[in-house]
């Protein structure tokens, strides 16, 4: 009987404990989340309430399993099995409050800056992603090369390893230089300050917003809902537009090509009434003139300004479409036509072209040489 009680009472002892004890904590952030409203990071704490208890229940089993003469002939399997779940679930809490502390800075900074200063909170926030990859990669290794430990045969075999360190260090780097060059080219993105998360940016030809920076690749989202991922790399060794680069305020520009009778002055009037009843216009700046000049048409540049690229886009849409069909309803001769009417002759030579000679040849103007000299 003993043998039965002891057991159910060491391992049900250690979960109740483990339960009591993640209840109250979890208690206690809980009121110190209600009574401090001006910080999330109680809240954010109870996330970690899985691998703490888990990392509680580890322990309290690996310290007691002994006493309660648990499986005897499987104490060693037992002992190393409870040692590994403790060192991943403590790595798994570490990687849980390192997050909300993280977090919690970043949260407290971009609320008191968010109004003032939109490009630096993108900034510190990619900073921030890259840096809890970081501390995640960081943490997870160590952790593994701990259970790694744990094991004889791996502890054995450590001087041999240290010994031909060099070596695997100098073949693991060309084995890994295009991965090491994206997690440099990452670091030096996020401190550089090249490209932040929520950047407007056009990557070879495509124009999109950054949506995710990580160590190694970057994920660009398309104005039609697809994701671009390239390399880190490719923002460090080639060229790319950011529009998001200090100020998001960005100048807008529409051509018209018309007929060279089109009413200019009127067209600057439409376009400030157009502008005026467009909300994304931010009323910084217009302009409308004659840019170029063709033998058929001329060219006619319209200029609007916006606070970012999605409200320039909008603007340009409605300035093209709507001065397009006031031209159309108002003034249709100003838009461009092929003209097909007999050409006008300079005056003195139309008399001459229209009075033939009887024989059907044209008649020579004066001073025009003869034909076949």
């Amino acid at each position: 009987m003993e043998n039965i009680l002891r057991p159910l009472l060491v391992v049900g002892g250690s979960v109740v404990l483990t339960l009591v004890i993640g209840w109250a904590t979890d208690l206690l952030l809980r009121k110190a989340d209600e009574r401090h409203h001006e910080t999330p990071l109680w809240g954010l704490l109870r996330r970690a309430r899985i691998p703490y208890q888990l990392a509680l229940c580890a322990a309290l089993l690996r310290g007691s399993y002994v006493e309660g003469r648990l499986f005897p002939s499987y104490r060693a399997g037992i002992a190393q099995t409870l040692t590994l779940v403790l060192i991943g679930s403590l790595a798994w809490l570490l990687i849980r409050i390192a997050g909300a502390i993280v977090e919690t800075t970043y949260s407290r900074y971009a609320h008191a800056r968010t109004r003032r200063d939109p490009a630096r909170v993108r900034r510190v926030r990619t900073q921030v992603s890259l840096i809890m990859r970081v501390v995640t990669a960081v943490v997870g290794t160590v952790a593994v090369a701990s259970m790694l430990l744990t094991f004889p045969a791996m502890r054995a075999a450590g001087t041999s390893l240290l010994a031909s360190a060099g070596v695997l260090g100098i073949v693991a780097g060309i084995a890994a230089q295009s991965t090491l060059s994206n997690m440099f080219a990452g670091f030096q993105i996020a401190f550089g300050d090249m490209v932040r998360m929520g950047d407007t940016v056009v990557v070879d030809g495509e124009w999109g917003t950054v949506e995710e920076i990580t160590l190694t690749f970057l994920t660009v989202r398309t104005w039609d809902e697809r994701r671009i991922t390239m390399p880190v790399s490719y923002f460090t060794s080639k060229p790319f537009e950011n529009w998001s680069r200090g100020t998001p305020q960005m100048t807008g520009i529409v051509y018209f090509h018309l007929d060279h009778t089109a009413p200019v002055e009127a067209m600057r009037e439409r376009l400030r009434d157009i502008l005026r009843a467009c909300p994304a216009w931010d009323g910084r700046d217009y302009n409308l003139s004659v840019t170029d000049s063709t033998p058929n048409t001329m060219q006619v540049r319209a200029l609007v300004t916006a606070k970012d690229a999605d409200d320039i886009w909008t603007v340009r849409v409605a300035v093209r479409e709507q001065m397009i069909r006031w031209l159309a309803d108002e003034h249709p001769y100003a838009l461009p036509k092929v003209n097909t009417a007999d050409a006008v002759l300079p005056p003195g030579r139309d008399a001459l072209f229209r009075s033939a000679p009887p024989d059907g040849r044209k008649r020579r103007l004066p001073g025009q040489p003869a034909r076949g000299h």
